[in-house]
């Protein structure tokens, strides 16, 4: 039974959840988010939004990987058979990986007690944090969707 197709369209989506999550919350929530809501409310509405958003993160994470791993090793049988668009998807999304974990693990944490506490300016400067990293992480998603729909087309 060949599973690339099923594997490719979970990958494909895992990314689209992921990247056009960040690309909504960062671009678009917000800025609106920013000028409407004062701090105790704009603090809040982040941590639901978050408690929302990142078990869908959690399963790109896990299904990501796998399935492109999984898709290298059956289409180009090792790591050193793979072409050098395959290679910078995997490096940029390892490090998008990493990002997400510190973000969840530290500043999110933190986020999650300034507000449970009331202790608004720490509240802000971890979201602040957060909003900086989700940035960088929605740089190099939207690299890798660059190299995975151009990359093979490069030579």
């Amino acid at each position: 039974m060949n599973l690339t197709p099923l594997l490719l369209s979970l990958h494909v989506l895992s990314a689209v959840i992921w990247v056009g999550g960040m690309f909504f919350a960062h671009q678009c929530l917000r800025p609106v988010a920013a000028s409407l809501l004062e701090p105790p409310a704009r603090l809040g509405q982040w941590v639901g939004v978050f408690g929302r958003f990142f078990p869908w993160v959690w399963a790109s994470v896990i299904v990501l990987p796998v399935s492109g791993y999984t898709l290298l090793f059956s289409l180009f049988g090792s790591m050193g058979d793979a072409p050098l668009y395959v290679h910078l998807m995997n490096g940029i999304g390892l490090l998008m990986i990493v990002i997400y974990l510190f973000v969840y693990f530290v500043p999110y944490q933190k986020l999650k007690d300034a507000v449970a506490t009331q202790i608004w300016p720490e509240g802000a400067a971890q979201l602040a944090r957060i909003r900086f990293l989700v940035g960088v992480n929605l740089n190099l998603g939207l690299i890798v969707i660059a190299i995975a729909s151009g990359g093979r087309y490069l030579g």
